[in-house]
């Protein structure tokens, strides 16, 4: 058993700790919950300094309803990052966001594999800032998605 499944099924001496890498245009802000910025180990090998902020995540459901979304807020209590992000709601769709969780004991690596979601929406207000990303919602698309139709392909009205 790993010391993440552990985690999850009861407790330890260790904790879970959050992260989000938001890659908005050219700025990247990386963001984890709790009281001290962190320095961890990403799975490329560099390292990232994770800062601390009010931060709560909703991670997203394991169902097969098509939509799987990852909504996050952050508090305005400083108002550095919530401003920074204020600024770019207005571009953020086509954002990244990539969300990462480690274990207290070992910053070298993530706990688990890594996942990205595209950012779809996002809102600010005075207290906080709110942003939902998810996967794309397959069951809204076409398959195939270049649709065989009669105005396209006007042959296909003889075939049995």
């Amino acid at each position: 058993m790993t010391v993440l499944n552990r985690l999850y099924a009861s407790s330890g001496s260790e904790v879970i700790i959050p992260t989000l890498e938001i890659v908005v245009g050219d700025d990247t802000f990386w963001l984890t919950h709790g009281y001290e910025d962190i320095t961890a180990t990403l799975e490329d090998g560099s390292t990232a300094t994770f800062i601390a902020c009010g931060i709560d995540l909703a991670l997203p459901a394991r169902n097969a309803d098509g939509t799987q979304d990852l909504k996050f807020a952050i508090s305005n209590v400083l108002g550095i990052v919530s401003s920074a992000i204020k600024k770019a709601l207005p571009v953020i769709k086509g954002s990244v966001l990539t969300y990462r969780c480690y274990t207290s004991d070992d910053l070298t690596a993530p706990a688990e594999p890594p996942f990205s979601l595209n950012v779809k929406s996002g809102y600010w207000k005075n207290t906080e800032v709110q942003i939902t990303a998810g996967y794309m919602n397959v069951l809204d698309t076409a398959w195939p998605r270049y649709r065989y139709t009669l105005p396209n392909f006007p042959g296909l009205r003889y075939l049995s």
